[in-house]
């Protein structure tokens, strides 16, 4: 992927995964395909909130030590069968924000660890796995730059928004990302 084009999908994750983390209030997103990746992503995940939070659960009982490269597996699985689309892309970023936030109430929730080391780890866990999806996604750079970058993912946005009205389509763009879901699924229950 160009080095720019990594940038770009860092800073998309960095900013998507920022949106996850519990403080006053989010940061304004960090350009428009950051804020089309809050929109789609806050939209997939309140549509399938408990399966998120269900398959989310399950990963981090079974994740092991080092979260990133586990993190690498399920997207591996859920783009394994080659049809690679910005729904699943949605679903990769909605997935690991809902993984942000349940690491982030474990940690607030054990015993001896002070709010100020919270605060000193929720930075880390977002940029390392914003740069998880990064790695990913740079795996992908024929895809993507076939599909216009981040530029092609804004007007998918804009395409998804406008049909959003329309409910039997609102479904079949989800459905897209939804097999990847069940990628997802048939991996943690492996």
């Amino acid at each position: 992927m160009s080095c720019g084009l990594w940038k770009e999908t860092l800073t998309v994750a960095e900013d998507y995964l920022s949106l996850r983390c519990p403080c006053p209030a989010p940061p304004p997103p960090s350009g428009s395909a950051a804020a089309a990746m809050r929109h789609l992503g806050q939209a997939m995940e309140t549509q399938h909130k408990a399966r998120f939070h269900s398959l989310a659960q399950n990963f981090l009982r079974h994740c092991g030590p080092d979260l990133s490269s586990s993190l690498r597996k399920v997207m591996d699985e859920m783009a394994g069968d080659g049809h690679f689309n910005w729904g699943r892309v949605v679903s990769l970023f909605t997935f690991t924000g809902v993984l942000v936030r349940l690491l982030q109430e474990q940690r607030s929730s054990k015993p001896g660890l002070d709010p100020g080391q919270q605060q000193e780890l929720e930075p880390v866990i977002c940029r390392t796995l914003a740069e998880t999806i990064a790695d990913y996604l740079e795996e992908h750079k024929d895809w993507l730059l076939e599909n216009n970058g981040w530029e092609g993912f804004c007007q998918y946005s804009r395409s998804a928004s406008e049909v959003s009205q329309d409910s039997s389509m609102k479904t079949a763009l989800v459905a897209v990302a939804g097999v990847g879901l069940a990628g997802l699924t048939f991996l943690l229950v492996r």
